[in-house]
């Protein structure tokens, strides 16, 4: 299983979305900090979870990392996160 679908299934497990996408960001960061060879590195996650629209963004972000996990938040460099 690719990063991409695990984090699309993790997600989807603890939201359950109207709406996900799940990119990977990493070409766009060769040459820069955390930029690993084959990508998986730096991800862009496009949410709409009406589970996500009490929380705070804060909380919601805390939420993510916690859904995503420890072993995959270690193995990502930067996450970016569009939940409106």
């Amino acid at each position: 299983m690719t990063m991409a679908e695990q984090i699309r299934a993790r997600l989807t497990a603890a939201f359950e979305p109207q709406h996900l996408n799940v990119t990977d960001d990493s070409e766009r960061h060769r040459g820069h900090a955390g930029y690993t060879e084959g990508g998986e590195s730096h991800w862009i996650v496009d949410m709409r979870a009406e589970s996500l629209a009490p929380m705070t963004r804060i909380e919601r972000h805390r939420a993510i990392h916690t859904a995503l996990g420890a072993d995959i938040m270690g193995k990502i460099h930067a996450l970016s996160l569009n939940l409106d």
